[in-house]
């Protein structure tokens, strides 16, 4: 199965330079995870461009409160530099400018929503001081980046049980479930059938190495069943694995073309066109 020669990459991180160095750093002491891509981000896209990538969508988190107003600044330069991106925009409940920084950022077309990423942030995604947040995005025809599975480790933050409690509430939020829902793939899968605006991306999932210890377990079906809606995810740079790792994977399944096409691309171009064509007509 050869791969299509259109590519959207859902799942990218871009940083400021400084905080790249500082997340290296972490993972290496931390996890003792060593980044086999350390690329700023120029280099990032540069990158990926030159192997097809065709639209990229990057997604930077605001780990403490305090930083989310200047990264999201840099954030639109970034976008304003290269039109081809596209950005999940970093949020933290506890700066007292949160909601009012909202809206700002939410007018760039290319903004597609906020990262959420709990288990680095250490909040509940049913944490109450988030619902103006999801409301406006919602409003706003906007979608929710969350980092809330159990892998590659965990917190009292993230896990299935956590994510329903917020679809109580929110059950048609946009959103879009990071690495397939690792580890409880299953749970996160099945969520999928009673919740049409939810979405999973592949990152991290389908490294050849993880296989059957880790990586994606349920099978070539449920990856045909859900075509609709998985989306081609990279994780790149911060990769401890080569990124064609997973490609290579996921092309070993020999599922349909349909699938492929809609994974690595129709799905991640409908859910662009819809936001972009939206934002556009909400701020004419």
């Amino acid at each position: 199965m050869k791969l299509p020669e259109r590519i959207i990459d859902f799942h990218v991180h871009l940083f400021p330079d400084r905080m790249f160095d500082a997340i290296w750093e972490f993972f290496s002491k931390g996890y003792r995870w060593d980044v086999i891509y350390r690329m700023y981000y120029r280099e990032c896209i540069d990158y990926l461009r030159e192997r097809g990538v065709e639209k990229i969508v990057y997604s930077n988190y605001a780990h403490r409160e305090g930083i989310a107003e200047s990264l999201n600044e840099w954030n639109l330069r970034v976008l304003d530099e290269n039109p081809d991106l596209y950005c999940f925009t970093a949020y933290h409940p506890g700066d007292e400018n949160a909601t009012d920084m909202v809206e700002k950022i939410l007018a760039h077309p290319r903004v597609l929503g906020f990262k959420l990423q709990l288990l680095v942030q250490r909040f509940y995604p049913h944490d109450d001081r988030l619902f103006p947040m999801y409301d406006m995005v919602m409003n706003h025809g906007k979608r929710i980046l969350f980092h809330v599975g159990t892998g590659p480790v965990g917190n009292e933050f993230v896990g299935l049980a956590e994510f329903q409690k917020l679809l109580t509430r929110y059950p048609d939020i946009p959103a879009t479930v990071a690495h397939m829902g690792a580890y409880e793939y299953q749970g996160f899968m099945d969520l999928l059938a009673g919740h049409p605006n939810l979405y999973l991306d592949t990152s991290f999932s389908f490294f050849k190495e993880f296989q059957g210890r880790g990586g994606f377990n349920l099978g070539s079906e449920a990856l045909e069943t859900h075509r609709e809606r998985i989306l081609y995810g990279s994780d790149f740079p911060n990769l401890i694995l080569p990124r064609e790792s997973e490609i290579d994977t996921l092309l070993g399944y020999g599922l349909s073309p349909e699938f492929y096409d809609r994974v690595f691309h129709r799905n991640g171009s409908e859910l662009i066109d819809a936001i972009v064509q939206g934002g556009e007509s909400k701020f004419d």
